[in-house]
Protein backbone atom coordinates (compact mmCIF):
# COMPACT_ATOMS: atom_id res chain seq x y z
CA UNK A 1 0.00 0.00 0.00
CA UNK A 2 1.50 3.35 -1.21
CA UNK A 3 0.82 6.50 1.32
CA UNK A 4 0.19 9.05 -0.33
CA UNK A 5 3.09 12.19 0.75
CA UNK A 6 0.65 15.38 -0.04
CA UNK A 7 -1.94 13.58 2.17
CA UNK A 8 0.41 13.17 4.90
CA UNK A 9 1.66 16.91 4.67
CA UNK A 10 -1.86 17.91 4.87
CA UNK A 11 -3.13 15.47 7.51
CA UNK A 12 0.15 16.62 9.48
CA UNK A 13 -0.83 20.52 8.89
CA UNK A 14 -4.14 19.41 10.26
CA UNK A 15 -2.64 17.74 13.51
CA UNK A 16 -0.70 21.06 14.11
CA UNK A 17 -3.05 23.43 13.40
CA UNK A 18 -5.47 21.23 16.24
CA UNK A 19 -2.54 21.12 18.58
CA UNK A 20 -2.40 24.56 18.63
CA UNK A 21 -5.61 25.23 19.08
CA UNK A 22 -5.83 22.68 22.12
CA UNK A 23 -3.04 24.26 23.78
CA UNK A 24 -4.26 27.41 23.60
CA UNK A 25 -1.17 28.77 21.40
CA UNK A 26 -3.09 31.85 19.96
CA UNK A 27 -0.42 33.94 18.00
CA UNK A 28 3.60 34.94 17.09
CA UNK A 29 4.82 37.79 17.03
CA UNK A 30 8.22 39.96 16.19
CA UNK A 31 9.72 43.19 17.39
CA UNK A 32 12.02 44.78 15.59
CA UNK A 33 14.13 47.02 17.67
CA UNK A 34 16.45 48.50 15.18
CA UNK A 35 12.91 50.03 13.38
CA UNK A 36 10.80 50.24 16.22
CA UNK A 37 8.09 48.22 15.03
CA UNK A 38 6.51 44.66 15.63
CA UNK A 39 4.92 42.23 13.18
CA UNK A 40 2.04 40.35 14.07
CA UNK A 41 0.65 37.14 12.68
CA UNK A 42 -3.58 37.01 12.45
CA UNK A 43 -4.09 35.61 15.98
CA UNK A 44 -1.33 37.74 17.45
CA UNK A 45 -2.68 40.74 15.77
CA UNK A 46 -6.66 40.22 16.52
CA UNK A 47 -5.60 39.76 20.22
CA UNK A 48 -3.29 42.86 20.73
CA UNK A 49 -4.84 45.38 18.45
CA UNK A 50 -7.95 44.16 18.12
CA UNK A 51 -7.41 43.80 14.00
CA UNK A 52 -6.66 40.90 12.13
CA UNK A 53 -6.00 43.15 9.10
CA UNK A 54 -3.09 44.54 10.58
CA UNK A 55 -1.29 41.04 10.06
CA UNK A 56 2.02 40.66 9.24
CA UNK A 57 2.76 44.35 8.52
CA UNK A 58 4.81 46.43 10.44
CA UNK A 59 2.97 47.88 13.31
CA UNK A 60 4.61 50.96 16.06
CA UNK A 61 3.06 53.47 18.38
CA UNK A 62 -0.14 52.80 20.45
CA UNK A 63 -1.76 51.03 18.11
CA UNK A 64 0.62 47.80 18.40
CA UNK A 65 -0.84 46.99 21.71
CA UNK A 66 -4.29 48.86 21.43
CA UNK A 67 -5.96 45.71 22.94
CA UNK A 68 -4.35 45.47 26.08
CA UNK A 69 -6.18 45.73 29.43
CA UNK A 70 -4.78 49.67 30.61
CA UNK A 71 -4.30 48.31 33.96
CA UNK A 72 -1.48 46.40 32.44
CA UNK A 73 -0.22 48.40 30.10
CA UNK A 74 2.67 50.41 32.14
CA UNK A 75 3.88 47.54 33.66
CA UNK A 76 3.73 45.59 30.54
CA UNK A 77 6.18 48.07 28.50
CA UNK A 78 8.18 48.44 31.32
CA UNK A 79 8.92 44.67 31.89
CA UNK A 80 9.30 44.21 28.13
CA UNK A 81 11.53 46.90 27.58
CA UNK A 82 14.06 45.74 30.77
CA UNK A 83 13.64 42.48 29.49
CA UNK A 84 15.04 43.00 26.15
CA UNK A 85 18.17 45.26 27.82
CA UNK A 86 18.48 42.29 30.32
CA UNK A 87 18.74 38.95 29.37
CA UNK A 88 16.67 39.10 26.67
CA UNK A 89 14.05 36.52 27.89
CA UNK A 90 10.51 38.41 27.24
CA UNK A 91 7.90 36.02 29.52
CA UNK A 92 4.53 38.01 30.52
CA UNK A 93 1.32 37.50 31.49
CA UNK A 94 -1.18 40.21 31.28
CA UNK A 95 -4.79 40.89 30.13
CA UNK A 96 -6.81 42.44 27.03
CA UNK A 97 -9.79 43.03 25.66
CA UNK A 98 -11.35 41.44 22.75
CA UNK A 99 -13.58 42.74 20.67
CA UNK A 100 -16.94 41.77 22.45
CA UNK A 101 -15.73 43.50 25.85
CA UNK A 102 -14.50 40.06 27.85
CA UNK A 103 -11.00 39.89 28.90
CA UNK A 104 -8.46 36.96 28.15
CA UNK A 105 -5.21 36.10 29.94
CA UNK A 106 -2.23 35.64 27.94
CA UNK A 107 1.23 34.43 28.04
CA UNK A 108 3.90 36.12 26.10
CA UNK A 109 6.97 34.22 25.80
CA UNK A 110 9.83 35.14 23.51
CA UNK A 111 13.81 35.63 23.11
CA UNK A 112 15.79 38.59 21.97
CA UNK A 113 18.68 38.67 19.36
CA UNK A 114 21.66 41.07 19.74
CA UNK A 115 24.19 42.16 16.99
CA UNK A 116 28.08 41.48 17.64
CA UNK A 117 28.15 44.63 19.76
CA UNK A 118 25.50 43.11 22.33
CA UNK A 119 22.63 45.53 21.14
CA UNK A 120 19.35 43.97 20.62
CA UNK A 121 18.13 43.50 17.31
CA UNK A 122 14.51 41.74 17.46
CA UNK A 123 12.61 39.55 19.12
CA UNK A 124 10.90 36.86 18.27
CA UNK A 125 7.81 35.02 20.75
CA UNK A 126 5.03 33.20 20.86
CA UNK A 127 1.12 34.08 22.89
CA UNK A 128 -0.79 31.51 24.49
CA UNK A 129 -4.54 32.28 25.94
CA UNK A 130 -4.21 31.06 29.01
CA UNK A 131 -7.97 32.18 30.31
CA UNK A 132 -9.18 29.05 31.24
CA UNK A 133 -5.79 28.08 33.25
CA UNK A 134 -5.66 30.90 34.84
CA UNK A 135 -6.02 30.73 38.92
CA UNK A 136 -6.75 33.96 40.01
CA UNK A 137 -2.78 34.13 41.10
CA UNK A 138 -0.14 37.08 40.69
CA UNK A 139 0.83 37.50 37.33
CA UNK A 140 3.95 35.45 36.55
CA UNK A 141 6.67 37.64 34.94
CA UNK A 142 10.43 37.04 34.53
CA UNK A 143 13.19 39.63 33.57
CA UNK A 144 16.17 37.58 33.62
CA UNK A 145 17.02 33.93 33.64
CA UNK A 146 16.91 31.76 36.76
CA UNK A 147 20.45 31.01 38.17
CA UNK A 148 21.83 27.68 37.36
CA UNK A 149 19.34 27.95 33.85
CA UNK A 150 16.34 26.25 33.88
CA UNK A 151 16.68 23.43 31.45
CA UNK A 152 12.61 23.72 30.30
CA UNK A 153 13.52 27.38 29.69
CA UNK A 154 16.74 27.04 27.72
CA UNK A 155 14.90 24.36 25.99
CA UNK A 156 12.11 26.94 25.30
CA UNK A 157 14.64 29.33 23.98
CA UNK A 158 16.71 26.66 21.96
CA UNK A 159 13.03 25.29 20.15
CA UNK A 160 12.12 29.33 19.69
CA UNK A 161 16.30 29.93 18.05
CA UNK A 162 14.96 26.48 15.89
CA UNK A 163 12.02 27.89 14.81
CA UNK A 164 13.43 31.06 13.25
CA UNK A 165 16.43 29.20 11.63
CA UNK A 166 13.62 27.13 9.27
CA UNK A 167 12.59 28.72 5.87
CA UNK A 168 9.74 27.89 3.65
CA UNK A 169 11.51 25.73 1.15
CA UNK A 170 12.01 23.34 4.41
CA UNK A 171 10.28 19.72 4.48
CA UNK A 172 6.42 20.47 5.92
CA UNK A 173 7.48 17.83 8.36
CA UNK A 174 10.57 19.88 9.75
CA UNK A 175 8.36 22.31 10.16
CA UNK A 176 6.17 20.77 11.67
CA UNK A 177 7.85 19.04 14.28
CA UNK A 178 9.65 22.33 15.35
CA UNK A 179 6.29 23.52 16.05
CA UNK A 180 5.12 20.66 18.17
CA UNK A 181 8.08 21.05 20.54
CA UNK A 182 7.53 24.32 20.76
CA UNK A 183 3.80 24.17 21.46
CA UNK A 184 4.64 21.28 24.05
CA UNK A 185 7.63 23.33 25.98
CA UNK A 186 5.15 26.45 25.90
CA UNK A 187 2.22 24.10 27.28
CA UNK A 188 4.51 23.00 29.96
CA UNK A 189 5.82 26.18 31.01
CA UNK A 190 2.05 26.98 31.34
CA UNK A 191 1.32 24.34 33.71
CA UNK A 192 4.26 25.44 35.83
CA UNK A 193 2.93 28.52 36.16
CA UNK A 194 -0.15 27.30 37.69
CA UNK A 195 1.18 25.19 40.20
Amino acid sequence: MRINVIDGYAENADRLRAALEASCVVGAWEWDHVGGAVVYDAGAARLLTGNPDLADRPINGPMALAAVHPEDMTWLMDHMLRAVWSSGLVLAEYRVFKADGSVRWLLSRGRTHRNEDGQPQRSHGILMDITEIRDGGDRYVVGRPMAGGDPLERAADLAIALKETLTDDMPAEVRAAAELMLLGLGRALARRMTH
